[in-house]
């Protein structure tokens, strides 16, 4: 007996984004169904589908059980830039069965749409919608005739030789009554929720048979061009990781720009290290992110930064701006309203794959949440987690900037509890010496390595950070100043703590 397995073809969906959802693709001649809530995007994600698959040689049907005739619904649909009038006719054909739906009779609906498949033999089969046929059936009292009528279109889908899609109003919660969902080889269920003022979309693919999904919610966006999806990106796992990104213990230090300070991490940062910089407004820590960048361009390596506070240009900040346009750093696009971190995290990724970055800048944690839709603030710990996770697999050193309330005794590395998920923490704080404001820095943590437990005094001129002499040496000058005192031991304390930890 031949065991041998029958391979299943795997079609690019054209939609960016879906394909690795589906698990490489969509399986030929399979059954799916597109559902939803209205205006959810069904009906676009169907068109963006059969414009880039249809094709002469493998045509698509397309039935509309809508009152209304196709012309109205292609007026609307070609707005986008998916759409190719060039197409129709020869490619793609619309057939509108709402003469028949209105009939009340669906045996004739059927018999119609079994008559065109039959005489083209198309590749693709699409049946959208059925909410005007659930409000005929409700009229006339045809409850019955309708469960039947899907069914036996289910069980023909699933014969014919074509990839077919049977778009509907359905929920998830309806697979349990419908035996549509049963029979079918595909779900994908597409949702919108408004939080205030924003409105997330979600695509979960409920169901592929013989396909490995990914699964949960995954964000996508409905632009001029159509859908795209931003899969939930996950970290990859230790036997799946990349021959070519060295493990941590092999990894070279890289500097952050700045001598001293790469002296106090104990040699530099540790490629494939994420590092939290934490301070008050005006600390410096900018200026920090862009000396560790600068310092990448030196080397030959690239960096990425996501600028959440001010746009790209009006940073205000000339030395990275030169970055930027010398091609060293490239810059990723936060002005986007409700933005989800699988978005930001795709745009990081994709960049870092298409430049070979070495150097991830996020500045600031607040700002990041600030940019996310309100939807998204619940998760953003777990997901920042995750964010983290997969920027360092991939071999990149990612350095994160955050707002730190400056309280004095009360120390606190940052408002989302991320202290726990970097390897390597520095703060900057204010202190008063002499009825002046003075700046301090200390290195908090780098895991699995020794590191200074120095305080030093810095300065910030036209040439960045000069980080001084450590503050015992200038200890004499603190008398009488309890609260910078508990201030600066809670740092020391917390610097030994995280060492030890």
């Amino acid at each position: 007996m031949n065991h041998d397995k029958v391979p299943i073809k795997r079609l690019p969906s054209g939609v960016p984004g879906l394909d690795p959802l589906l698990g490489g693709g969509l399986p030929e001649y399979s059954f799916n169904i597109i559902a939803g809530e209205p205006g959810s995007g069904k009906t676009t994600l169907a068109h963006q589908m059969m414009f880039g698959m249809a094709s002469p040689q493998q045509q698509a049907l397309f039935f509309t059980v809508l009152g209304e005739p196709a012309l109205k619904m292609l007026r609307y649909q070609q707005q986008y830039n998916f759409f190719d009038g060039s197409k129709l006719d020869s490619s793609i054909r619309f057939i509108n069965l709402g003469e028949e739906v209105l009939s009340g009779d669906f045996d004739r609906v059927l018999a119609r749409i079994v008559l065109e498949v039959e005489s083209l033999n198309p590749a693709f089969v699409f049946v959208d919608s059925f909410r005007s046929v659930t409000q005929v059936a409700g009229a006339t009292g045809q409850q019955g005739a309708l469960q039947n009528f899907v069914q036996h279109l289910g069980i023909l889908m699933t014969s014919w030789q074509a990839t077919t899609f049977l778009i509907g109003e359905y929920h998830l919660h309806d697979s349990e009554a419908h035996p549509v969902f049963t029979i079918a080889d595909g779900i994908m269920v597409m949702a919108q929720s408004i939080t205030r003022n924003s409105m997330v979309r979600k695509i979960q693919v409920a169901k592929m048979r013989g396909q490995a999904t990914i699964p949960g919610l995954h964000t996508f966006r409905i632009t001029d061009d159509g859908i795209q999806v931003f899969p939930r990106t996950l970290p990859v796992s230790a036997h799946k990781r990349d021959a070519s990104v060295p493990k941590p213990a092999n990894r070279p230090a890289r500097s952050l720009g700045t001598p001293v300070l790469d002296e106090m991490l104990g040699g530099g940062l540790p490629a494939g290290y994420s590092l939290l910089v934490a301070g008050p407004s005006g600390s410096g820590k900018s200026l920090l992110s862009t000396a560790f960048l600068a310092e990448g361009a030196r080397n030959g390596e690239k960096g990425v930064v996501a600028a959440f506070e001010i746009g790209p240009g009006q940073t205000h900040n000339p030395r990275l701006e030169a970055l930027v346009d010398g091609g060293h750093v490239g810059v990723i696009d936060t002005r986007a309203l409700d933005l989800s971190i699988d978005e930001t995290l795709f745009a990081l990724t994709e960049m870092i794959k298409s430049t070979g970055a070495t150097r991830v800048v996020i500045d600031s944690l607040s700002g990041f949440e600030l940019a996310l839709a309100p939807a998204f603030h619940e998760d953003f710990r777990e997901s920042l987690h995750r964010m983290v996770a997969v920027l360092t697999g991939l071999g990149a050193t990612v350095l994160m900037v955050t707002e730190l309330e400056d309280r004095y005794g009360d120390l606190r590395f940052s408002p989302y509890g991320a202290a726990f998920l970097t390897d390597a923490i520095i703060v900057q704080r204010y202190v008063e010496l002499q009825s002046e404001l003075k700046r301090v820095i200390a290195v908090v943590k780098v895991r699995n390595r020794s590191h200074s437990h120095a305080l030093r005094l810095y300065e910030i001129n036209d040439d960045g950070i000069v980080i001084g002499k450590p503050l015992p040496e200038v200890s004499p000058l603190l008398t009488g100043h309890p609260r910078l005192m508990a201030a600066l031991a809670s740092l020391s304390e917390a610097s030994h703590a995280a060492s030890d930890g």
